[in-house]
């Protein structure tokens, strides 16, 4: 195909291109003005033509070259690996390439085959995806931040003093905040229970009169952080000079930024950040750092758990008996578990065998549960103190299926401080295995399982125990399978969004499911 063609040379006086002329004109100006890149190549891989869209990918001009060399030899990232020759028989191949400028393009490769199959040319579709590909890395990155907030394993932190907790706290906020969100000035203070006021627990970049002002959870007469602390609500100062909550923080701040810091619907401490620049935080900058506090108000949460654990031994106790024995033992049930649905129907002696170790693993559960009860004397953590066990969910078989450590072990604390027997999964296999030979009251799952997408997890969990509660699980609300959509319109009646509320749980296990109701959801709290 040549190079579009500025002129129409028409054959004698008066006459009107043809149609089939117009055409191929109107096609080619589409061609060049269309936002995404194409161009035409050669089963050798020259690009035969290209439009303006495609050249601008180019350092050296496309002209005769090689495709790949045209775009300077990106780097593949699949899903095709050789797209020109691809691994199944789609009419369709496509391909992820990455330039050496960082830009990502999706690429879709179409072959033109003339009548007898034979491929006579590729149309290369172009679309540049650099900001859904530098989305989806931060997202993933803020999920990794909330697990490296909390970068001890509990065993570790049991035996720090509890300054030493705090200080490793701090210093992995800094450094997070400073790796992923680029953020130089930052003030984080927890709301004092009772008094309303708002204690600092780290300020950098912030003036030492700044750093050292007392401020109360107020609506008025406490700059921003106060107005947060009291309304839950985030806060973008896009002018400090002209916003009536603005009190100084950091020397010649010009913006600024502030989240609250919530544990389900309650706020537990604000998160400040302060810029030079004016209106330097954006609705996208919003909402990545309010993922980000959602996963400091996990460790902000945990810290404070582990620091009542270590003032009260009985329940110190019993955490250390759930930690180091919970988890191992539904690592021996999901083994067991599923060497049996193997061997069921096939070997009766050794599925018989297999049913004892099952059932000795799940006494143990009960062993460890039932010296819980009985040390259960010991105050509970600050954060449940407002909820007694309910007695209605003693004995309550609950599976919990999450690939995150930190939610298995959280389930065995909290349901088994409530009488229910728990067992875990870290993946869908697992889960279904279990749901398949056992008997459960209730199913809580997470969305991002690694093996099996949340609807599919829901689907096959009601199908195995059609008479079990279903309850999926999300972090942050992303959900690009659009999980909870469909599984609400399947008949899903409770969604937990983590960190999860404690009368949230206690609704999704305990409410009754009226036929003609509509479907509860258990929203997060609002801002």
């Amino acid at each position: 195909m040549a190079d579009r063609p500025q002129t129409l040379v028409l054959d004698g006086p008066g006459a009107a291109p043809s149609p089939q002329a117009e055409s191929c004109l109107d096609a080619d100006f589409i061609l060049e003005v269309l936002g995404e890149g194409v161009a035409v190549i050669h089963p050798d891989q020259r690009v035969l033509w290209a439009n303006a869209a495609f050249a601008k990918w180019c350092p050296d001009g496309w002209r005769g070259r090689n495709f790949f060399e045209a775009l300077g030899y990106p780097q593949i990232v699949g899903p095709e690996a050789t797209p020109f020759h691809p691994s199944s028989p789609a009419q369709v191949s496509a391909a992820r390439l990455v330039l050496r400028n960082n830009q990502a393009l999706e690429v879709s490769f179409s072959p033109m085959r003339d009548p007898d199959g034979v491929v006579r040319q590729w149309i290369a579709l172009c679309r540049e995806i650099t900001s859904e590909v530098d989305r989806q890395q931060k997202l993933d990155a803020l999920h990794q931040a909330g697990r490296e907030l909390a970068a001890l394993s509990a065993e570790q932190l049991a035996d720090m003093e509890v300054e030493e907790r705090v200080e490793l706290l701090k210093q992995n906020i800094r450094k997070l905040t400073h790796d992923l969100l680029k953020y130089d000035v930052i003030e984080i203070r927890l709301l004092e229970e009772g008094t309303g006021k708002l204690v600092p627990l780290l300020a950098e970049g912030m003036t030492q009169e700044a750093a050292q002002r007392v401020l109360y959870a107020r609506a008025e007469g406490n700059g921003v952080t106060g107005y947060v602390a009291a309304t839950g609500k985030s806060y973008l100062c896009t002018d400090t000079a002209n916003d009536p909550h603005y009190i100084q923080g950091a020397e010649g701040a010009r913006s600024s930024l502030t989240i609250a810091l919530k544990w389900g619907d309650k706020v537990i401490g604000t998160f400040n950040v302060e810029s030079p620049q004016q209106n330097a935080f954006g609705p996208e900058v919003l909402q990545f750092t309010e993922i980000f506090c959602r996963e400091l108000s996990f460790a902000l949460h945990t810290l404070e758990l582990l620091l009542e654990e270590k003032r009260a031994t009985t329940t110190q106790s019993i955490e250390a008996v759930s930690r180091e024995v919970a988890l191992p033992v539904d690592d021996i049930l999901n083994a067991a578990t599923g060497i049996l649905e193997r061997w069921i129907g096939v070997e009766p002696e050794m599925a018989e065998k297999l049913k004892k170790i099952i059932a000795s693993a799940r006494a143990i559960k009960q062993s460890i549960q039932k010296v819980g009860e009985d040390l259960s004397a010991a105050p509970m953590p600050l954060s449940f103190q407002q909820t007694e066990p309910p007695s209605r969910l003693k004995g309550m078989r609950v599976l919990v299926v999450d690939n995150d450590e930190r939610v298995r072990r959280a389930a065995h604390g909290l349901l088994g401080k409530w009488g229910c027997i728990v067992e875990t999964a870290r993946d869908g296999k697992e889960a279904l295995t279990m749901a398949r030979l056992s008997t459960y009251d209730a199913m809580l799952a997470d969305i991002r399982l690694p093996d099996l997408p949340g609807f599919d997890v829901y689907r096959q969990l009601r199908l195995a125990q059609p008479k079990a509660r279903v309850i999926l699980m999300t972090g942050y609300g992303y959900d690009p399978h659009h999980s909870l959509v469909k599984a609400r319109q399947d008949g899903l009646r409770f969604i937990l969004y983590k960190p999860f509320r404690v009368e949230q749980m206690l609704e999704a296990l305990q409410s009754p499911e009226p036929v003609d109701a509509p479907l509860p959801v258990m929203e997060p709290a609002k801002a």
